[in-house]
């Protein structure tokens, strides 16, 4: 299962159908967000995605984590 990678450009919808795509094909996703706009993007689209699901019968959560990650080799 790949990493769902958020930037603040990324558009909530197409992000929120990517969360709720995998979710139905491996029952959970990992999304990266590096930065306050991308994080931002990445709570609403989690939010849109529960949407998707719950007309569905799936309930989500989200458990957020801090993690060191490696950008150019630094």
């Amino acid at each position: 299962m790949d990493i769902i990678k958020v930037s603040a450009e990324s558009r909530t919808s197409a992000v929120a159908g990517a969360i709720a795509g995998v979710i139905r094909e491996h029952g959970r996703a990992e999304v990266q967000a590096i930065g306050a706009g991308a994080v931002n993007q990445a709570v609403k689209a989690a939010a849109i995605a529960r949407g998707y699901l719950h007309e569905e019968g799936v309930e989500i959560v989200c458990l957020p984590e801090f993690t060191s990650v490696d950008i150019d080799g630094k």
